[in-house]
């Protein structure tokens, strides 16, 4: 990237925890640090980043604001999601300024290196559009209703896609603006325009805590980093 270019991140995480029987996922502690906090500290120390906006669902903001405050956040804005994850990125996109670069992370994926980064920028700067992802590593069926399976996929073509995902600007903002299906992550979002993105290697361990079965991983992942 050149050094006069400016990247913002959006860090969703507006969502309610709900397959975690109660548990706030966002606040659950990792080696010391509550989950939510080990993606925006990332973000806070890249040299890159410029400027990171970090949405919440109502309930979590005033906890999200001490978080802030406590951990020195000084990138960081805060502010409501919306309704599905793409409002929540809708907003946001909304409050990015001046930046030539968004990269959108999942909040609930806290093994954000600076590696991911670093290399998502590379290869945006070649096509515009680029997301994390990792090869699967089993085979893939494809099943009706019925559950028969209607087809095998070949599974050295098939991956896995992850956050973060980076974008220019006014592509990924253009591509929300036209939304009009419902997507589940940026890159199809971003297709919808018709432009292509390009996958660059993830990491196995940049899980998304969607679980009480992910935390448990993720405690275990914490303690290697």
């Amino acid at each position: 990237m050149h050094k006069d270019s400016k990247l913002g991140v959006v860090i969703v995480a507006g969502g309610l925890s709900q397959r975690m029987a109660g548990i706030n996922k966002l606040f659950v502690p990792l080696k010391g640090r509550p989950l939510l906090a080990w993606s925006v500290d990332a973000c806070q120390k890249h040299r890159l980043v410029r400027q990171v906006v970090l949405v919440l669902n109502d309930k979590d903001l005033a906890r999200g604001w001490k978080l802030q405050e406590q951990r020195g956040w000084s990138k960081a804005t805060l502010c409501p999601g919306g309704a599905r994850r793409q409002d929540s990125v809708t907003e946001g996109l909304r409050r990015i300024r001046d930046c030539d670069w968004v990269m959108i992370h999942d909040g609930a994926r806290p093994f954000l290196t600076p590696d991911l980064i670093d290399d998502g920028v590379k290869v945006v700067e070649e096509i515009g559009a680029a997301a994390a992802a990792v090869p699967v590593k089993d085979t893939i069926k494809v099943a009706a209703d019925d559950r028969l399976v209607g087809e095998t996929l070949q599974r050295d073509r098939v991956w896995v896609a992850q956050t973060p995902q980076i974008f220019s600007f006014d592509l990924v903002r253009q591509a929300y603006e036209n939304l009009t299906a419902e997507v589940t992550d940026d890159a199809a979002a971003v297709e919808c325009l018709g432009h292509k993105v390009q996958l660059y290697m993830g990491d196995y361990r940049n899980i998304k805590v969607t679980t009480s079965e992910d935390l448990a991983l993720a405690r275990i992942i914490a303690k290697s980093m």
